[in-house]
């Protein structure tokens, strides 16, 4: 019995040791297999932006496979979905259907002969599956393009991508119904998808033209940066024009004038800025501030060929806070400019008319209105040093202030035979938006493409094509 109970014992040992050993073995290829992975993961880095992204979704996953694990077609359906890329205008390469198409066919008809091959095969088109949905999930939800990368004078404000939104694709229950649910749906952005497909030229543009404009403005509109406010006050600098929106329709448009664009003589000095801000007030009878830039290059010019030209237009000089008396006897071609200061007063001859509407911005600039009426009968209306002229001043202060007494004030006021400068504020704040948009289906679903005056078009379509976002 003794003998019979160590044998026993020692199977029993034998059998442990055994099963300790086959645990080892599983944990050790785990671990080997973990390792292949995380090397393939590092030496696929660059198919990603975000390769810390990945290293995390593949480190809640054990560094396993996942996404051509799923059973059935769900990988062929994903790459499908991925096709339809073209319907927005992104080229489907630039979400690696070149490469994934061929790796998935092998794969599904097991023409690889060597596992290890065939497993690292697998990972390849893993990776390549898993940085495609990151950049399909990231376009959908925020554009591919950082727009203050592109543009100086670009001040809006504007979602960076989160990295929760975006990775959430591979935790979602139902992959394909979260690529669903990230498809950008406003109805400016799906009138566009429509005139992209049907393939049509615009009425001032060829059809490759206007292919190309669409696909540009597809990717303005996937940016983060729309305004959400019941109320809000929109300029579109390439089209010319202001329009008040409440309730999403527009209850008052009228012609602008923005910024002169860059010529070879300035690299955009004078260009509107896309911004957006808080209209909380207006000056009546305003008084201009010329900036420091206008006095050096025009001021001084106009006051040197004529000794009267700033009486004339009431403009005062100002030297260490002090007016000066007679300017007239200043000669400008050989003083030193950057010590005045020029303020023109109040009146019909004021560049900035009767009312200005203030906004806090770092680029000092306004809606205005002015005296050169004649301004809105041209058509290209790029013509001021960035502020924006507005058509119907008085509409908009109404648009702003609604009836009552404060709107009857400013009326008053604008038509004093002596103008008074004076500042009235807003009793609720608006918001303002000064964008930048050259393509859009109007409301008789008429594609409409304006110039890019500013050369942003130009700007953002090399970057999307250098990077391979833009399908051709």
């Amino acid at each position: 019995m003794l003998e019979k109970y160590g044998q026993d014992q020692k199977e029993t040992l034998d059998s442990d040791l055994q099963e300790r050993r086959r645990q080892q073995g599983i944990l050790k290829r785990q671990n080997d297999s973990a390792l292949v992975f995380k090397q393939q993961l590092k030496a696929n880095s660059s198919l990603t932006e975000h390769p810390e992204w990945l290293d995390s979704i593949y480190q809640d996953h054990l560094y396993k496979l996942f996404l051509i694990a799923q059973g059935g077609k769900t990988p062929f359906k994903i790459v499908e979905y991925l096709r339809k890329s073209t319907l927005h205008g992104l080229d489907t390469n630039y979400f690696y259907l070149n490469a994934i198409g061929p790796l998935l066919r092998d794969m599904e008809q097991h023409q690889l002969e060597s596992s290890s091959l065939k497993y690292r095969e697998q990972l390849k088109l893993e990776m390549l599956m898993a940085s495609a949905l990151l950049r399909y999930s990231e376009a959908m939800q925020y554009g591919l393009i950082r727009p203050d990368s592109l543009d100086k004078n670009y001040f809006i404000k504007t979602q960076a991508p989160d990295r929760s939104k975006i990775t959430a694709v591979f935790s979602a229950p139902d992959l394909l119904a979260f690529l669903d649910s990230i498809q950008p749906s406003s109805a400016a952005y799906l009138a566009l998808q429509k005139a992209l497909k049907s393939g049509k030229g615009a009425l001032n543009r060829n059809k490759e033209d206007a292919e190309q404009t669409i696909k540009l403005n597809l990717e303005r509109l996937r940016w983060k940066n729309q305004p959400d406010a019941q109320k809000y006050v929109w300029v579109n600098i390439p089209d010319f024009t202001l329009k008040v929106i409440e309730k999403g329709s527009a209850i008052l448009e009228m012609k602008v004038c923005v910024g002169e664009g860059r010529t070879d003589t300035d690299p955009g000095t004078k260009e509107t800025p896309q911004l957006n801000s808080m209209i909380y007030s207006v000056q009546v009878n305003p008084i201009w501030n010329i900036p420091a830039s206008i006095a050096r290059k025009e001021i001084s010019r106009y006051a040197s060929n004529d000794p009267y030209y700033l009486s004339n237009n009431d403009i005062d000089v100002y030297k260490a806070g002090k007016r000066v008396n007679s300017p007239e006897g200043i000669d400008w071609l050989s003083t030193d400019i950057s010590q005045y200061t020029f303020k023109q007063r109040p009146g019909e001859q004021n560049s900035l008319g009767k009312i200005k509407f203030i906004f806090n911005n770092n680029s000092s600039v306004y809606l205005h209105d002015t005296p050169a009426r004649s301004a809105f009968k041209k058509k290209a209306r790029a013509i001021s040093h960035g502020c924006v002229r507005v058509e119907k001043p008085m509409e908009l202060a109404f648009a702003l202030f609604g009836p009552g007494k404060t709107y009857d004030q400013i009326k008053t006021a604008m038509e004093r035979s002596y103008p008074r400068a004076k500042y009235i504020g807003l009793p609720a704040k608006v918001p303002v938006y000064l964008t930048y948009i050259t393509a859009w289906v109007d409301e008789q679903r008429l594609l409409q493409i304006r110039n890019d005056i500013y050369g942003l078009d130009d700007l953002l379509y090399k970057e999307m094509k250098a990077r391979e976002m833009i399908a051709e």
